[in-house]
């Protein structure tokens, strides 16, 4: 196959790797960069080169603890989740240009077995920024957490709070699809404006400057039936408090604790699943990979219908990383972050 011959030392990687254990907000003294030469591929590696690389608030817990993942070890590559394209190949899996989605880290260059690593088809009229905007982790996070764990019903009152990010601003949206009345809890003005106007959410609290548990009264004059949580903290209690029986939540995120150097109080209201019999689920969306061609043909037709729109806050190059993911902790983006690590072909 092209490409299997060349010699890997012509590459030269470009990488952060993980330096210490954040606390609080990541710092940059969290990572160093470094640079070496591609190794020679030997039987069944490939040669991928990212092209966009996603930022996400998992990152945050992937540098500091175990959790559904192990820790990123000290030292190694930060762990990202990545769009690239193969370049060399001794797989015969992954033929030279083909294009993939994995774990491929926070560097221009990825070496491995293909472990992991699931092809992917260019779609026309749209960029591979498409693969995480709509239709790789945060599509199906949105999908399968809603429909498969929050089981909306017409009519129903859905609450998606950090509404205005990635995740927030899909489920808001299908949620809309299937009917339900659908309130957005998002910071500043401009973030909840988008999510109303542009992609018709009925309503959007901004917790910057509202009285979240108040507003959620006036918004939510049914209750709510279905509450999707990107935040935890005093949000999720907020929320709890207004649930009718029988109701929901998806337990997605809690971006609010992430950089908290104390662990977090438990719900003021947690007794209130008894009384009400609510059901919280956890949700990580690696459990429904094996699943996702279910998803992907529906989120196609509703991207071409203009029913489900997503917005693209990109960053370019690698070398903005560290700094860039501290945008999902200040709240300063909106939509999907992004950080175009080389050009598409």
């Amino acid at each position: 196959m092209k490409g299997i011959f060349r010699h890997m030392a012509e590459y030269i990687n470009r990488q952060w790797r993980l330096a210490a254990r954040p606390v609080g907000n990541f710092k940059d003294s969290d990572f160093t960069w470094h640079e070496e030469p591609v190794p020679d591929l030997a039987d069944g590696q490939v040669l991928v080169r990212n092209i966009y690389l996603s930022l996400d608030p998992t990152n945050r817990i992937w540098a500091a603890q175990d959790s559904y993942l192990p820790a990123v070890p000290l030292g190694d590559v930060m762990r990202g989740v990545a769009v690239g394209v193969v370049e060399a190949s001794r797989h015969a899996g992954f033929p030279v240009g083909t294009f993939v989605q994995g774990l491929l880290g926070w560097q221009l260059y990825y070496v491995g077995n293909g472990q992991g690593l699931t092809p992917i088809a260019k779609i026309p009229g749209h960029s591979l920024l498409l693969y995480h905007g709509v239709l790789g982790a945060i599509g199906l996070t949105a999908y399968f957490g809603l429909l498969d764990i929050g089981r909306p019903r017409e009519g129903e009152t859905l609450v998606v709070s950090a509404a205005a990010g990635a995740v927030g601003s899909m489920v808001g949206q299908i949620g809309n699809i299937k009917g339900c009345h659908v309130v957005g809890i998002a910071g500043g003005p401009e973030k909840c404006r988008w999510i109303v106007e542009d992609l018709g959410f009925d309503a959007a609290i901004d917790y910057k400057h509202e009285d979240v548990a108040a507003a959620l009264t006036r918004y939510c004059p049914k209750g709510i039936d279905v509450y999707f949580d990107n935040v935890g903290g005093a949000i999720l209690d907020a929320a709890l408090a207004r649930m009718n029986n029988f109701g929901r939540v998806v337990a997605c995120g809690a971006i609010s604790q992430y950089t908290s150097e104390k662990p977090p109080a438990g719900p003021a209201n947690f007794l209130l699943v008894i009384s009400k019999r609510l059901r919280i689920e956890g949700f990580i969306v690696l459990d429904y990979l094996p699943r996702a061609q279910e998803a992907i043909p529906q989120l196609l037709e509703w991207i071409a219908q203009g029913r489900l729109k997503y917005r693209l806050d990109v960053v370019d190059g690698l070398e903005q990383a560290p700094r860039a993911v501290q945008k999902l902790f200040d709240g300063s983006n909106i939509g999907k972050l992004v950080v175009k690590v080389s050009d598409e072909p």
